[in-house]
């Protein structure tokens, strides 16, 4: 059975039927908190709660942490930009920890930033130390991933396509809203994780509506691969790739094609200016929405709310 875990700035909460029961714990830092699971049990059973929504919600994974990213990930997010799916090699980019930030909190634009982009996610947000060198596989896999976490790997394009600069482009502060919940998942529960369905509005408007079923790389494979050289600690967090719907569009293949014979700032200024023609980039008071869930709602891992706004 799952474990829904929530947080405020001075507190960590288990989301219980009756309301939310405050974690008696030291715990500062999700890989603390995660540690102490004798805390979080208590909680569960206990009968002093409030309600939800009196919370004021942050980010259940806390900064510094690790942030790493798989690019493109589901087979229909690959066909919308013109990629065969079965091509599709599987690689990392890393994120910086202090673009983590609340379900609730606003996404700040940065004044130069033209083509701000939206990708939901599920976020695996590990458990346990993981060395390089080990093996993780189906019978293994929830010992080290501990639970799943809403996140939006918001993207600025235009910084991100002509540089080919993920990081920069990925890691500006508010570009990884996180949450509201950290479910924690265990053996029966990884059993439906091929059941979950993300889903993300703007404006009351569906962009995005897919199950894990069209991902190229599931996390057992994805993470089989990130360990031969990367360490992972309790708390960091691997985000799992984004389905088809992203404002982003690749053009037809013979324009592409075409802008591919040119110098690259002339491709690039083309490309461009076809993207300003395209209403779906986020603007200032956009409201974007996520949610991810079974389809039953047995697996929930609750709502995202967040609004776009310039930096000021």
């Amino acid at each position: 059975m799952t474990i829904s875990i929530l947080r405020t700035a001075d507190d960590w909460w288990v989301h219980t039927p009756s309301g939310a029961a405050r974690i008696a714990t030291p715990a500062t830092t999700t890989g603390e908190l995660l540690a102490d699971r004798a805390a979080i049990q208590a909680a569960i059973g206990s009968s002093e709660t409030v309600p939800v929504e009196n919370l004021d919600l942050v980010s259940p994974i806390t900064v510094p942490c690790r942030v790493v990213a798989q690019m493109t990930n589901f087979a229909s997010h690959a066909r919308d930009a013109g990629m065969d799916p079965r091509k599709i090699p599987l690689t990392f980019f890393r994120k910086s920890s202090g673009s983590i930030s609340g379900p609730y909190d606003d996404v700040v634009r940065p004044g130069h930033v033209r083509f701000l982009d939206y990708e939901a996610e599920i976020g695996l947000v590990m458990g346990r130390e993981t060395p390089v060198g080990t093996e993780i596989n189906d019978e293994t896999i929830a010992h080290y991933v501990v639970g799943l976490v809403i996140t939006n790997d918001v993207s600025a394009r235009d910084l991100q396509l002509p540089k080919t600069q993920f990081y920069e482009s990925k890691s500006y502060p508010s570009f990884t809203p996180t949450g509201p919940t950290l479910v924690l998942f265990d053996d029966e529960d990884w059993k439906r994780f091929g059941e979950l369905r993300l889903r993300l509005w703007v404006n009351g408007e569906i962009r995005q509506d897919m199950t894990v079923a069209d991902m190229i790389y599931l996390p057992v494979e994805a993470l089989r691969a990130l360990t031969r050289f990367q360490h992972l600690s309790p708390g960091d967090l691997v985000l799992t790739g984004t389905p088809v719907g992203t404002a982003l569009t690749a053009p037809p293949k013979p324009v592409g094609l075409i802008a591919n014979l040119l110098p690259p700032a002339a491709k690039w200024r083309l490309f461009f200016k076809a993207q300003g023609r395209n209403p779906k980039y986020l603007k200032s008071g956009d409201v974007i929405e996520i949610a991810i869930s079974t389809d039953d709602g047995k697996v929930d891992l609750g709502r995202q709310g967040t609004m776009v706004r310039e930096a000021r």
